[in-house]
């Protein structure tokens, strides 16, 4: 049994000393794919007009994507509502993430969206006649739209109610925010 492992050992030392110059190199594997860069992109649409549909009554609008904003289909949008709060004559900007809901003496109104790779539509429902909503709610809104992957709110444990959370988590500043004009 000796013998067998120190001729083990012998040959095992054997293969490890000997060094020879190297050889050259081998050829170049297949080119790869193309890596993704997972980068969240913010878009700001002002001056959002709802129409009313009374077949369905509520009020909608679809917003097209711009064309130099990729969405993969499994992205995530997130939507946030401005608004804009007065408080002792001090004037506070507050992003809202949609859904969100308003309490009026009418009934309940909710501000909800559904989105594809291309587009986002609105919807404000509600359930009372629509008709004459006031236009505080259907005119010249602001939203801002955080295209993330879909992994991005598990992977991060992020609150994506938040809108100032997730724009640091996605390292975005207020100069990245790419704003439209309606």
């Amino acid at each position: 049994m000796k013998k067998l492992l120190s001729a083990l050992f012998v040959t095992a030392l054997l293969f490890t000393a000997c060094e020879g110059d190297q050889g050259p190199p081998g050829p170049p594997g297949p080119e790869g794919e193309p890596g993704i860069n997972v980068v969240g992109q913010t878009i700001e649409y002002e001056d959002v007009d709802f129409d009313y549909f009374a077949d369905v009554n509520y009020h909608a609008t679809i917003i097209g994507l711009p064309d130099d904003v990729e969405v993969l289909t499994s992205d995530a949008i997130l939507v946030y509502r401005l608004e804009v709060i007065e408080d002792n004559g001090d004037v506070f900007e507050t992003w809202s993430l949609i859904p969100q809901n308003f309490f009026l003496d009418e009934g309940t109104i909710q501000y909800v969206y559904n989105h594809t790779d291309v587009d986002v539509e609105l919807i404000i429902d509600g359930d009372f006649d629509l008709t004459n909503l006031d236009t505080g709610f259907t005119q010249d809104q602001v939203f801002r739209f955080v295209i993330v992957p879909s992994d991005f709110a598990e992977s991060t444990g992020i609150d994506v109610a938040n809108f100032n959370a997730v724009m640091n988590a996605l390292d975005l500043q207020e100069q990245d925010v790419q704003n439209v004009q309606m």
